[in-house]
């Protein structure tokens, strides 16, 4: 299933809890011996790679409140563990778990933290 959203500017999107946005990889059609491949060989892959484009704020943690005060104003500030994507990184991931959107042309992935197999970190981006 694609969803594709309208010409809106990327920055205005914000990734919900432990979801990261990935572009997809270019797939390399072509084997070691030359041969061409067709884009459905190349789906029914189990691992992809991408890069990170967005990611959420992480796993939210529940207040640990000790005090219960009926008349004071409750204002508990949600915390997180953080997610070890980081932008720029090269996510390789579980294929069949993503959602394709589409925004601009072009294609994404919004993945769960837990798809993400293994992360490729290059220091100088």
């Amino acid at each position: 299933m694609t969803l594709n959203l309208d010409e809106k500017d990327l920055e205005k999107i914000v990734m919900i809890g432990d979801k990261v946005l990935v572009k997809p990889k270019n797939p390399n059609l072509q084997t070691n011996s030359g041969l061409y491949l067709p884009p459905t060989a190349i789906e029914k892959e189990n691992i992809q790679a991408g890069y990170v484009i967005k990611v959420g704020p992480g796993f939210p943690i529940p207040a640990m409140n000790d005090e219960v005060e009926s008349w004071k104003v409750n204002q508990e500030t949600v915390k997180y563990i953080p997610l070890q994507a980081k932008i720029g990184d090269l996510a390789v991931y579980l294929s069949k778990v993503g959602f394709e959107v589409e925004f601009k042309g072009e294609k994404f992935i919004i993945l769960s933290h837990s798809s993400i197999v293994m992360i490729v970190r290059e220091e100088d981006l």
